[in-house]
């Protein structure tokens, strides 16, 4: 047997914890969460560890404190400018690497250990195969270009308002790795999933799995958008009872149609009209199943109303009821009866600076979306309003956003643009909506939010929403999304008490 197929023999039989992992040469790239999680679960059942970063830790920070922790565990660090570019080691002398998400393809390293034929896996992928042998926790899964955590968030109420023990996971923040081997088990676990952990996933078996919808996102990472969408489409593949699509995103049933599931696994379509049948829907304000009823041609079970998801909002962007409903249809593949899909809803809490009230002043409300970092979340967004003062710009990672000023330019008051990208905002303006007012703040300093939120008041209307969705990322003037968001709110608070 060549050494290829005995490497390969042996991967073959690591599909559970109860696996001989002892002695396993494995590369982790990243030491950030996901790496950390990999690299620590592999040392705890005997692999031996190399751990690649391109950064060098830098005194008393977190990376500082996991790269220690390693090295305690006897993992080889390879950490530093240079040490991405190649593997540490011969190939002959590595059995697998296990990468961190947002690694792409291309990389020189990970290129280099996909011509030497050395399996990758992703850190997801690890975690299906370190679950227990016997009383694992099943899998609802969930990606799409957006809506993803809000979706998960959401179905993890109603699995808990169900009695569960539930928990959710992967790319909303806590690597499944640190769930799956937690002492006291899950009875099911709600698994947030990108394009790019799906990219290194080969042998997931979902319970119930999502897309939420396709849209151009991440073609750099990818290469193209049909590589994109093939990406998304693994979320379905082994589904064991049903695959969830958007009947309103034909790119979903599509990647339904084309998946290869386990057999008896059933097609469920969510939709804002009216449900047809194996369907979850609208009907007038109420949330309706015609997918998991005994007698779904003639019936349909009421799972919630929009009051339910609502809460103290003055309505409910019709995006937030397409994410409750493939929420639902996730939970009730799993049984969840329709009482606790709606205690479940009425018990979810929106993350911040996802569609975030900030404040309402002179009949004007004030919105925080930074969270919308792509066009299409960006349009969600500009859609649940009339009037909108649009407040946008950053980093759009060659993202188009024609189609998105086009589809709007029929909402838009004015808009206030800022970033790197801002320009060609509003060149897309200037040609699908010339008539709309923009200012230009070129400022990038710590007072930029505050000259945005004084140009937005001028221009706003009673009745008009002032909202964040910069449909584009953040990291041109700040830290992440979430600081974006903060000093909007912060300069939005800083206005109206002077005023």
């Amino acid at each position: 047997m060549t050494d290829a197929a005995s490497r390969a023999e042996r991967l073959a039989a690591l599909t559970c914890r109860e696996a001989d992992w002892a002695g396993l040469r494995v590369v982790v790239t990243g030491l950030g969460v996901s790496g950390f999680a990999a690299a620590d679960a592999l040392l705890q059942y005997g692999a031996h560890v190399r751990v690649v970063d391109a950064k060098a830790p830098e005194p008393d920070t977190q990376m500082a404190q996991r790269a220690q922790i390693l090295e305690v565990l006897d993992a080889q660090l390879h950490l530093g400018d240079g040490a991405e570019t190649a593997l540490p080691v011969p190939a002959d002398e590595i059995d697998l690497v296990v990468t961190s998400p947002g690694w792409p393809p291309h990389q020189p390293l990970l290129a280099a250990a996909a011509e030497a034929g050395i399996p990758i896996w992703g850190d997801v992928e690890l975690a299906w195969r370190m679950r227990p042998r016997a009383g694992g926790a099943p899998w609802l899964l969930v990606t799409g270009t957006n809506g993803k955590t809000t979706t998960v968030q959401m179905l993890t109420s109603m699995l808990r308002a169900a009695g569960l023990r539930a928990a959710s996971a992967g790319n909303v923040g806590t690597p499944v790795l640190d769930l799956v081997q937690d002492p006291e088990p899950y009875d099911v676990i709600a698994v947030e999933l990108s394009s790019f952990q799906l990219h290194w996933s080969h042998s997931l078996r979902p319970q119930a799995a999502a897309c939420l919808n396709i849209a151009p996102d991440h073609i750099d990472w990818h290469g193209s958008l049909a590589e994109y969408a093939a990406a998304k489409g693994k979320v379905y593949a082994n589904a064991e009872v049903a695959c969830v699509y958007n009947e309103q995103d034909p790119a979903t049933r599509r990647l339904v149609e084309e998946a290869d599931v386990v057999e008896g696994c059933r097609a469920v379509g969510f939709t804002l009209g009216t449900p047809g049948l194996s369907m979850l829907g609208l009907v007038e304000d109420v949330l309706a199943d015609r997918a998991f009823v005994a007698e779904r041609e003639t019936s349909a079970a009421e799972l919630g109303t929009l009051a339910d998801l609502q809460g103290e909002a003055p309505s409910v962007a019709p995006h937030l009821v397409a994410n409750a409903l493939a929420a639902a249809a996730l939970a009730r593949a799993h049984g969840v009866p329709p009482v606790a899909v709606r205690e479940g809803l009425r018990a979810w809490q929106p993350e911040p600076h996802r569609i975030a009230h900030v404040a309402t002043a002179g009949e004007v409300h004030w919105i925080d979306d930074s969270k919308a970092t792509n066009p299409h979340a960006a349009l969600a967004s500009l859609t649940s309003h009339e009037h909108v003062v649009w407040v946008a710009g950053g980093l759009l990672k060659g993202a188009d956003v024609d189609e998105l000023v086009a589809a709007a330019a029929g909402r838009l008051r004015a808009a206030v643009l800022i970033g790197r990208d801002r320009e060609q905002i509003a060149a897309a303006i200037a040609r699908h909506a010339p008539d709309v007012p923009v200012i230009d703040v070129a400022a990038t300093d710590t007072g930029a939010m505050d000259l945005v939120v004084r140009h937005a008041a001028t221009l706003a209307m009673p009745g008009d929403a002032v909202l964040l969705a910069p449909a584009a990322a953040s990291m041109d003037m700040f830290d992440n999304y979430g600081a974006r968001g903060d000093a909007f709110a912060a300069a939005v608070h800083r206005y109206l008490q002077e005023g």
